[in-house]
């Protein structure tokens, strides 16, 4: 079987900076390579055209047309013309796309078909962080999901809401994300830093970043000893214009809290372990994911996670079991059950290591690369 990838993202020096689409498709490609599929990843919005393999993997970079107000047709008029030339030289038997912008909403190929995967459209999160969408985007993105040969989902809750936001009543299979679960292992070096209450990923308002440090605050209040470690980059916040969501936090917490917090900054994808290894609990108080790869990273490192009880979260977190979920505005309800963990060493070990069963049997490479697997074989025959 050979699957093409369209995407806006993928991790790699040479394409570029990349986020939770880029990652999960990387992941995926690994799985599908490793169980003997062939293939083919094509970055659009590049700076050049150019083909290199990273390891098994062939990734084609694809610069944009530059036509004023006609570039995005173009654009996609170009990809359309490189996918049924892969397609008719039997390189790709079948190209799954993001819903991100509708990339696909001009794009026709002869005979190749067009899967889209919901990782969250631009509508589904501005609906969900309760802003107002750019019309082309919804537009594009409506249009690629009616034009798509078959849909996937990575969470039940992104399927229900996308069908709602745009006015749908599409089948969606689901299949999650997955991750390296044998990259995501404690070593026998890790040291724990008792008290200590970790959030890792970008700083911007839908995941709950401006809630954090009124959760911080109560927690304080209750455990004057606790630590709370940050690490991600810093974002302009589109609701307000500020140029640091950072700058807006630490007004938000008390002078105490604000003495226990410790904000690092972004560092190497590679470096992230090393913090998740060091915590004694991940937070992760989000308004809006479709299903995040951060939490499955914190699972597999057998970490106890506290976080939203929006939606897509009872798909990765079972409450009680592998983590608790409360929702971030319930601030001191937040702060207790974080402090639960804390104060409880047994129940730090039950809850990692349920959380890495759960990472392993439902998120690993493996399993979702033979889930996809199977979903493309009934799409292409």
């Amino acid at each position: 079987m050979k699957i093409a990838f369209l995407t806006p993202e993928y991790p790699h020096v040479l394409t570029g900076n990349s986020g939770g689409i880029g990652t999960s498709i990387k992941n995926l490609a690994v799985g599908l390579v490793a169980a003997g599929c062939e293939v083919h990843v094509l970055v659009y919005g590049q700076d050049q055209d150019a083909v290199f393999k990273d390891e098994k993997v062939v990734i084609q970079r694809l610069k944009n047309i530059k036509i004023k107000g006609l570039s995005w047709f173009f654009t996609r008029k170009k990809i359309e013309r490189i996918i049924n030339q892969l397609h008719k030289s039997n390189q790709v038997d079948l190209v799954e796309a993001s819903d991100w912008t509708g990339i696909t909403s001009f794009i026709s190929p002869k005979k190749c078909p067009i899967v889209i995967r919901l990782n969250g459209s631009d509508t589904y999160f501005c609906n969900l962080d309760h802003r107002k969408v750019k019309w082309k985007n919804k537009f594009h993105e409506k249009r690629a999901l009616q034009k798509a040969d078959a849909l996937l989902s990575v969470s039940q809750f992104t399927a229900d809401q996308t069908n709602a936001v745009f006015g749908l009543n599409k089948k969606f299979t689901i299949i999650p994300n997955s991750i390296d679960v044998s990259s995501f292992d404690q070593n026998e070096d890790s040291v724990v830093i008792p008290n200590t209450v970790l959030y890792f990923g970008s700083l911007i308002r839908k995941k709950g970043l401006l809630e954090l440090p009124f959760i911080f605050n109560e927690l304080v209040a209750l455990n004057p000893t606790v630590q709370l470690v940050i690490v991600g980059k810093d974002v302009p916040d589109i609701i307000s214009g500020a140029a640091s969501t950072w700058e807006m936090m630490q007004e938000l917490f008390t002078p105490e809290a604000l003495l226990r917090v410790n904000y690092v900054g972004a560092v190497p994808y590679a470096a992230i372990q090393q913090h998740i290894n060091a915590a004694t609990v991940c937070v992760f108080p989000s308004f809006a994911e479709a299903l995040p790869v951060s939490w499955i990273e914190a699972m597999a490192l057998r970490k106890p996670i506290v976080s939203s009880n929006i939606g897509w979260a009872s798909d990765v977190i079972d409450d009680g079991i592998n983590g608790f979920l409360v929702h971030p505005k319930e601030h001191s309800l937040y702060a207790a059950k974080i402090n639960s963990i804390l104060e409880n060493a047994a129940l730090q070990q039950k809850l990692g290591l349920a959380a890495r069963e759960k990472a392993i049997a439902k998120f690993s490479i493996a399993v979702v690369a033979k889930q996809s697997m199977d979903f493309y074989k009934t799409v292409i025959q």
